[in-house]
């Protein structure tokens, strides 16, 4: 009925699933997540949890997030509504892409997902107005594990495609890449 096909992102761990949607004169129908499928990069985790993002303006950027410790999540993210510029931060010292940062466009028109890795941070700028993401994670939401970077580091030279038209309050104020690197030691 559908396909899913995984293709390494150059942030060790990180993927990319391209959906295969079934057409008919009725419509289509899309596979968004089938662990079998994606269980190269989802492995035996479990999905604890589903969220839903709704960002109205386009150029606004929302990121760079992440839980840490115990409570770290894996995430797929997909687009089903408008079309984003996916940012993935390796934050994991021990890896072979420690600080590297790789972006992706995801729209309901490519079909297609990106995962995450525990210990990335994940960031979006919308390319478009109404952009609507869906997130399927492996831990569930725990606000003592919740940190961030800022978007914006020089250290990481984020190239964000569109000037920033809307960013919260709470992540202007996300600290350096060095400084959490240093809060973390």
């Amino acid at each position: 009925m559908t396909a899913n096909n995984l293709t390494a992102l150059p942030i060790a761990g990180a993927y990319l699933a391209q959906s295969t949607p079934h057409e008919d004169k009725r419509g289509s129908f899309t596979r968004l997540f089938c662990a079998r499928d994606f269980g190269d990069a989802h492995g035996t985790r479990d999905i604890v949890q589903i969220n839903w993002s709704h960002t109205v303006t386009a150029g606004t950027v929302r990121g760079m997030h992440f839980q840490a410790g115990a409570d770290a999540d894996a995430k797929w993210v997909r687009c089903l509504e408008g079309r984003v510029w996916d940012v993935i931060v390796d934050l994991r010292r021990d890896s072979p892409t420690f600080l590297q940062w790789h972006a992706v466009e995801l729209s309901p028109h490519n079909a297609l997902a990106v995962f995450i890795p525990e210990g990335c941070a994940h960031g979006f700028q919308t390319l478009e107005p109404d952009s609507n993401l869906l997130y399927l994670h492996t831990a569930f939401y725990a606000p003592t594990a919740e940190r961030g970077i800022a978007h914006d580091d020089p250290q990481l030279a984020i190239a964000w495609p569109h000037d920033i038209a809307s960013l919260s309050d709470r992540d202007r104020a996300l600290p350096s890449v060095a400084q959490y690197l240093n809060d973390a030691a």
